[in-house]
Protein backbone atom coordinates (compact mmCIF):
# COMPACT_ATOMS: atom_id res chain seq x y z
CA UNK A 1 0.00 0.00 0.00
CA UNK A 2 2.78 2.42 0.92
CA UNK A 3 4.64 1.65 -2.34
CA UNK A 4 1.52 2.49 -4.36
CA UNK A 5 1.03 5.75 -2.47
CA UNK A 6 4.67 6.78 -2.99
CA UNK A 7 4.44 5.79 -6.68
CA UNK A 8 1.26 7.81 -7.14
CA UNK A 9 2.75 10.86 -5.39
CA UNK A 10 5.90 10.55 -7.49
CA UNK A 11 3.84 10.41 -10.70
CA UNK A 12 1.81 13.45 -9.66
CA UNK A 13 4.97 15.37 -8.76
CA UNK A 14 6.68 14.58 -12.06
CA UNK A 15 3.52 15.53 -13.96
CA UNK A 16 3.22 18.82 -12.06
CA UNK A 17 6.86 19.66 -12.73
CA UNK A 18 6.43 18.95 -16.42
CA UNK A 19 3.39 21.22 -16.58
CA UNK A 20 5.10 23.94 -14.55
CA UNK A 21 7.96 24.03 -17.07
CA UNK A 22 5.66 24.88 -19.97
CA UNK A 23 4.88 28.55 -20.02
CA UNK A 24 3.12 30.89 -22.32
CA UNK A 25 5.22 33.37 -24.25
CA UNK A 26 5.44 36.80 -22.68
CA UNK A 27 4.01 39.88 -24.37
CA UNK A 28 7.55 40.92 -25.32
CA UNK A 29 8.26 37.52 -26.88
CA UNK A 30 5.00 37.66 -28.86
CA UNK A 31 5.86 41.17 -30.05
CA UNK A 32 9.36 40.06 -31.08
CA UNK A 33 7.93 37.20 -33.14
CA UNK A 34 5.37 39.54 -34.75
CA UNK A 35 8.10 42.00 -35.74
CA UNK A 36 10.37 39.26 -37.09
CA UNK A 37 7.46 38.06 -39.21
CA UNK A 38 6.89 41.60 -40.47
CA UNK A 39 10.55 41.73 -41.49
CA UNK A 40 10.12 38.46 -43.40
CA UNK A 41 6.92 39.82 -44.98
CA UNK A 42 8.87 42.94 -46.03
CA UNK A 43 11.54 40.81 -47.73
CA UNK A 44 8.85 38.71 -49.43
CA UNK A 45 7.04 41.85 -50.63
CA UNK A 46 10.27 43.25 -52.10
CA UNK A 47 10.98 39.97 -53.93
CA UNK A 48 7.43 39.89 -55.30
CA UNK A 49 7.40 43.60 -56.17
CA UNK A 50 4.28 43.86 -54.00
CA UNK A 51 4.07 47.54 -53.10
CA UNK A 52 0.59 47.07 -51.59
CA UNK A 53 1.85 44.56 -49.03
CA UNK A 54 4.92 46.67 -48.30
CA UNK A 55 2.65 49.70 -47.91
CA UNK A 56 0.86 47.99 -45.03
CA UNK A 57 4.16 47.34 -43.21
CA UNK A 58 5.63 50.82 -43.68
CA UNK A 59 3.89 53.77 -41.99
CA UNK A 60 2.76 56.73 -44.07
CA UNK A 61 5.33 58.92 -42.29
CA UNK A 62 8.15 56.38 -42.73
CA UNK A 63 11.60 57.66 -43.55
CA UNK A 64 14.53 55.46 -44.39
CA UNK A 65 18.21 56.01 -45.03
CA UNK A 66 19.49 53.50 -47.54
CA UNK A 67 22.91 51.90 -47.67
CA UNK A 68 24.18 54.73 -49.88
CA UNK A 69 23.13 57.35 -47.32
CA UNK A 70 20.12 58.58 -49.32
CA UNK A 71 16.95 59.60 -47.49
CA UNK A 72 13.81 57.90 -48.76
CA UNK A 73 10.14 58.57 -47.99
CA UNK A 74 7.37 56.00 -48.21
CA UNK A 75 6.18 57.55 -51.47
CA UNK A 76 9.69 57.21 -52.94
CA UNK A 77 9.99 53.62 -51.73
CA UNK A 78 6.62 52.71 -53.23
CA UNK A 79 7.52 54.38 -56.54
CA UNK A 80 10.82 52.47 -56.62
CA UNK A 81 9.02 49.15 -56.09
CA UNK A 82 6.22 49.92 -58.58
CA UNK A 83 8.61 51.10 -61.30
CA UNK A 84 10.66 47.92 -61.15
CA UNK A 85 13.87 49.97 -61.23
CA UNK A 86 14.93 47.95 -58.19
CA UNK A 87 14.02 44.28 -58.26
CA UNK A 88 15.07 41.97 -55.44
CA UNK A 89 15.64 38.47 -56.75
CA UNK A 90 17.00 36.91 -53.58
CA UNK A 91 16.88 38.04 -49.96
CA UNK A 92 18.14 35.84 -47.15
CA UNK A 93 17.48 37.34 -43.74
CA UNK A 94 20.09 36.72 -41.09
CA UNK A 95 19.58 36.67 -37.33
CA UNK A 96 17.46 39.47 -35.90
CA UNK A 97 17.54 41.13 -32.51
CA UNK A 98 14.35 42.77 -31.22
CA UNK A 99 14.24 45.27 -28.37
CA UNK A 100 10.74 46.14 -27.19
CA UNK A 101 11.01 49.59 -25.66
CA UNK A 102 7.54 49.93 -24.18
CA UNK A 103 5.10 52.68 -24.95
CA UNK A 104 4.31 50.98 -28.24
CA UNK A 105 7.83 51.18 -29.70
CA UNK A 106 10.37 48.55 -30.69
CA UNK A 107 13.65 48.29 -32.61
CA UNK A 108 14.69 45.41 -34.87
CA UNK A 109 18.32 45.00 -35.94
CA UNK A 110 19.42 42.47 -38.48
CA UNK A 111 21.29 41.69 -41.65
CA UNK A 112 20.51 40.16 -44.98
CA UNK A 113 22.15 39.01 -48.14
CA UNK A 114 20.53 40.38 -51.28
CA UNK A 115 20.82 39.76 -54.96
CA UNK A 116 19.02 42.49 -56.90
CA UNK A 117 18.81 44.32 -60.16
CA UNK A 118 19.11 48.11 -59.91
CA UNK A 119 18.35 50.02 -63.09
CA UNK A 120 19.13 46.88 -65.07
CA UNK A 121 22.47 46.29 -63.32
CA UNK A 122 22.87 43.14 -61.16
CA UNK A 123 24.06 43.68 -57.60
CA UNK A 124 24.94 41.38 -54.73
CA UNK A 125 25.51 42.71 -51.24
CA UNK A 126 25.19 42.16 -47.56
CA UNK A 127 23.18 44.78 -45.76
CA UNK A 128 23.00 45.45 -42.05
CA UNK A 129 19.93 47.37 -40.95
CA UNK A 130 17.81 48.71 -38.14
CA UNK A 131 14.06 49.31 -38.26
CA UNK A 132 12.02 51.22 -35.68
CA UNK A 133 8.41 50.10 -35.25
CA UNK A 134 5.47 51.80 -33.57
CA UNK A 135 2.24 50.17 -32.49
CA UNK A 136 -0.49 52.37 -33.93
CA UNK A 137 -4.08 51.47 -33.22
CA UNK A 138 -3.05 47.90 -32.32
CA UNK A 139 -0.98 47.38 -35.49
CA UNK A 140 2.82 47.41 -35.72
CA UNK A 141 4.21 49.58 -38.54
CA UNK A 142 7.75 50.58 -39.42
CA UNK A 143 8.35 54.31 -38.91
CA UNK A 144 12.13 54.60 -39.48
CA UNK A 145 14.81 52.50 -41.16
CA UNK A 146 18.52 52.73 -41.70
CA UNK A 147 20.80 50.39 -43.58
CA UNK A 148 24.47 50.11 -44.39
CA UNK A 149 26.41 48.01 -46.84
CA UNK A 150 28.17 45.15 -45.19
CA UNK A 151 30.14 43.07 -47.64
CA UNK A 152 29.93 43.07 -51.43
CA UNK A 153 30.61 40.01 -53.48
CA UNK A 154 29.03 36.66 -54.09
CA UNK A 155 25.76 36.40 -52.17
CA UNK A 156 26.27 32.68 -51.70
CA UNK A 157 29.59 33.12 -49.91
CA UNK A 158 29.22 36.48 -48.12
CA UNK A 159 29.64 36.08 -44.37
CA UNK A 160 27.53 37.54 -41.59
CA UNK A 161 30.16 36.74 -38.99
CA UNK A 162 31.48 40.32 -39.02
CA UNK A 163 28.14 41.66 -37.77
CA UNK A 164 26.72 39.20 -35.27
CA UNK A 165 23.30 40.42 -34.23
Amino acid sequence: MMKRLVGALLSITIGALALADTRSPTEGERTAETLKQLEQDWADAEKAGDSEKLGRIVADDWIGVDNDGRKLTKAQLMARIKSGSVKAEFIELGPMDVKVLGGGAAVVQGSDIEKSTMNGKPTRMEIIWMDVFANRDGKWVCVRSQSASGQSGDAATASRSRWPI
